[in-house]
């Protein structure tokens, strides 16, 4: 018999994960913000790597890191460990495009917010504990 505790849990995974849908829809972003938002949590990495990082398959990350370099929120470089290896690391303009991108997912989270009458205490609440899970290892 699941605990409470394991109940709320499961439904703070299901209710996050549809917010975070629900975003994607209304904004229409990129699935490159995805990437990015994963090099910004992850630092520097292989493609092997990020496609893993990303459960994603290693030719959808490579045509992705393609483009996102044309762009030019990503770069190569040489790994400094491995030769015949590169890292994909973000570019100023990345981390700016990324900064873009979580600004409009905040304006749009707290549009909705707005017509519910949770307070910013209220979600603060939400995002220190969020914060506090996350700083543990799953």
């Amino acid at each position: 018999m699941p605990t409470d505790l394991e109940v709320q849990s499961s439904e703070l995974v299901v209710q996050a994960a549809r917010l975070v849908r629900a975003v994607r829809r209304r904004m229409g972003q990129p699935a490159g913000i995805r990437i990015l938002a994963v090099l910004d949590e992850l630092g520097p990495m292989g493609v092997t790597a990020l496609a893993e990082a990303d459960r994603s398959s290693q030719p959808t990350i490579s045509g992705a890191v393609r483009h996102l370099v044309d762009e030019g929120w990503v770069a190569k470089e040489p790994d400094p460990t491995d030769a015949r290896r590169s890292l994909v690391r973000l570019t100023a303009q990345g981390r700016q495009r990324l900064a873009e991108a979580r600004r409009d997912n905040g304006a749009a989270v707290a549009e909705r917010l707005a017509r519910t009458g949770h307070t910013a205490d209220d979600v603060a609440h939400a995002v220190a504990v969020l914060r506090n899970v996350m700083a543990e290892r799953l």
